[in-house]
C-alpha cells in the first residue's frame, strides 16, 4: 500500500503571491486539475481538501476532493485533522501544509509533514 497524501488545498494555492485571490474558485478548480496530472503521473494517491466549494470542479480521475464539512475559520484544518485521526495507519499519511497548528496536531497523531512550498515545487516539475 502506497502512502497517501492529504493535501491542504488553500495553503499550498496561497503560498505564492500570484494572484489567485482575485479569482479563488478558478484557482481552487486549476489546482485540482494540476494535483490530478501530477497524481496520475507519479502513481502518488492524493485527497486535495478544500474549505470551501469551488462549484464545477473538473472531472479527476487520480485524486479524491474533499470539501470541509464546516464553515469559517480553518474548516479545512478540521477536516484534514478528522481526517488522520479516523486513518487506520495515521504514519502511512503525508499531509501536505505550512500551517503550524495543523502540522503539531496530525504531527501528534502521526502523519508526516512535507511542506506547502516543497508540494509546490513537485507540481511544477
Amino acid at each position: 500500500m502506497n502512502d497517501r497524501w492529504i493535501v491542504d488545498a488553500m495553503n499550498v494555492i496561497g503560498s505564492r503571491p500570484d494572484g489567485w485571490w482575485k479569482h479563488r474558485k478558478e484557482a481552487m478548480r486549476a489546482f485540482a486539475r494540476a494535483v490530478d496530472e501530477h497524481a496520475g503521473t507519479t502513481a502518488k494517491e492524493v485527497t486535495v481538501v478544500f474549505d470551501s466549494d469551488p462549484g464545477s470542479l473538473p472531472e479527476t480521475t487520480h485524486i479524491d476532493i474533499v470539501i470541509a464539512r464546516r464553515r469559517g475559520a480553518n474548516a479545512a484544518d478540521h477536516e484534514i485533522e478528522r481526517l488522520v485521526a479516523a486513518a487506520e495507519d495515521p504514519a502511512r499519511l503525508r499531509v501536505v501544509t505550512s500551517d503550524r497548528a495543523l502540522i503539531e496536531r496530525v504531527e501528534t497523531l502521526g502523519a508526516e509533514i512535507v511542506s506547502a512550498g516543497n508540494f509546490r515545487s513537485q507540481l511544477e516539475r
